[in-house]
């Protein structure tokens, strides 16, 4: 479907806007609202409206719609003192007011028809929006149904977290229910809702146990993109639900990132968008100093194109204070300094952003505010519970606090909530480098062990290993393990660790001396 209005092009199915022949970047959360105003346009809609409609019900403050709001009248040639395009009337809402005209598009049917009769049609199949999903009621192989109340608790709690994902678009599962118990045709249900995947599963009991199987299925091409499967114990039904839940949701996010970014690669004319995606792509695939630069450059990019993106904002924030934390870059405090400004102007601009509150603990606790950096990260956990990587940087926190004790909690934690995540490597040796501050050296070279099973391209986890095995008195065994890390970061050095003060704590201090004797006892490079 495409909007004409004024000198305007409102594509939908590219999602593009056009004044005249020139395309207009455009925000994903601008083109929603423009979207939601536009089909809407019959009526007058609240700020409860939009909240709703464009940021799936999260509260944010009046100033981002504010934002968002200006920014669709700038990108359309209409201003808050014109108004001639979308009207502000006070203490009532917001119409859009221009003429229309509305052109369709034709269908992938009806164009596959033309060229059969050999006709030539201009028009192109519409897009659905992207991450847009609906989850289907979960059918009961159990026999039992008693269990209906369970299986579709599941459903609806699924659609629930996933609709918490930023940037996706999840139908509401009273549409999603009108499917229960029909035999459906998943790419005729994608056209008739407009969504991209479409998410199926089944929960069967047996004996004391429950198997939920879930599968993720393009509705375009009717391919299945990911499968799995979860056997628990039938010990607390309500708690089995919620772990399944956090755990799919985590899971489903990077599967999704990851398709989108493949069909990002395909654009000629990446949008801001599709740039955004590679960047989380490459975040994914494991974080190493050549991936980490490969997805800032991606981000950068989409930046360049839309400086006020709140989720590359985020993302950026988040990659530079990592960067520093995990002793990648030999100018910690510089990565420090643009992370600070990316995550206050993430903030500011959707105070419950999670991973931009989660950012900036991250500054905090690299510049020796611990207790601050710890509030910020709880504060991330409490916008969302199954944040897997905030529940590790507790753990950081708790560590640089001088509480190494109370690490490895929180990080089973992160691993309970996403058991198959990209940060497990990491969070594995935020315990390793605990135990080696509590002096358990032999526990320490066995969670660092299966960090490095975890991701073998992690650095920082062959020096800490090196540094535990001299400490064992591996000397051999610690000189391999250096050899490795320099391997993958031929320019680490003890001072380059040194550099990055990240506490003042005495009990974090001692353990610190600790973890540089072993890098010295395994000849890892001074500088």
């Amino acid at each position: 479907m495409r909007y004409l209005f004024a000198n305007c092009t409102f594509d939908l199915g590219r999602r593009e806007l056009r004044r005249g022949d020139e395309v207009v970047p455009v925000a994903p959360q601008v083109f929603d609202l423009l979207d939601y105003l536009i089909r809407n346009r019959e009526r007058v809609v609240t700020k409860d409206d939009i909240f709703s409609a464009v940021w799936n019900g999260r509260v944010v403050s009046e100033a981002a719609l504010t934002t968002r709001l200006n920014a669709a009248r700038n990108a359309i040639g209409d201003t808050g003192e014109k108004q001639l395009l979308i009207k502000t009337l006070q203490r009532k809402g917001f119409r859009f007011v221009g003429a229309v005209q509305e052109e369709r598009q034709a269908s992938p049917l009806e164009q596959d028809s033309s060229a059969v009769r050999g006709e030539v049609t201009a028009a192109t199949s519409p897009s659905a929006p992207r991450l847009s999903i609906v989850v289907l009621p979960f059918a009961n192989l159990s026999g039992d149904p008693e269990q209906d109340y369970f299986v579709d608790g599941v459903t609806e709690s699924l659609t629930t977290d996933l609709s918490r994902i930023r940037g996706s678009f999840v139908i509401g599962r009273h549409t999603a229910f009108t499917y229960k118990g029909k035999a459906v045709d998943l790419k005729q249900i994608g056209r008739e809702l407009n969504v991209r995947y479409v998410l199926e599963g089944s929960v069967q009991r047996s004996g004391d146990r429950f198997r939920v199987c879930v599968q993720l299925v393009d509705t375009e091409t009717g391919s299945h993109l990911w499968a799995d499967r979860f056997d628990k114990p039938l010990a607390d039904l309500f708690e089995m639900q919620d772990e399944i839940v956090s755990r799919l949701a985590n899971a489903l996010n990077a599967q999704l990132i990851a398709v989108e970014a493949r069909r990002a690669e395909r654009s000629l004319q990446p949008s801001a968008l599709d740039l955004h995606f590679q960047g989380m792509a490459r975040l994914n695939k494991g974080w190493t100093p050549t991936s980490l630069m490969q997805a800032r450059g991606f981000f950068e990019g989409a930046l360049k194109l839309e400086p006020d993106n709140i989720e590359t904002l985020a993302a950026i924030a988040t990659l530079d204070v990592f960067c520093a934390g995990l002793v990648f870059v030999d100018d910690p405090y510089r990565y420090i300094a643009t992370a600070e400004v990316a995550s206050i102007k993430a903030i500011s601009l959707d105070p419950r952003h999670a991973a931009a509150h989660l950012a900036l603990g991250g500054v905090r606790l690299c510049t020796r505010r611990g207790l601050e950096g710890l509030a910020e990260c709880e504060h991330a956990l409490s916008l969302n519970p199954n944040f897997a990587e905030a529940h590790a940087c507790v753990g950081v926190a708790k560590l640089y606090l001088g509480r190494p004790t109370e690490t490895e909690a929180h990080v089973k934690e992160a691993l309970r909530v996403s058991p198959r995540d990209e940060g497990i490597a990491r969070w594995l040796a935020y315990v390793g480098t605990a135990k080696l501050h509590l002096e358990a050296d032999g526990e320490a070279a066995e969670w660092l062990r299966r960090s490095l099973k975890a991701n073998p391209n992690y650095p920082m986890a062959h020096f800490e290993y090196a540094s535990a095995l001299a400490l064992l008195g591996q000397t051999d065994n610690a000189v391999a393990a250096r050899n490795e890390g320099l391997l993958l970061d031929p320019a680490f050095t003890i001072r380059r660790l040194k550099t990055l003060r990240v506490s003042d704590d005495p009990t974090f201090l001692a353990g610190s001396r600790r973890l540089l004797k072993g890098m010295y006892l395994a000849g890892v490079p001074e500088g």
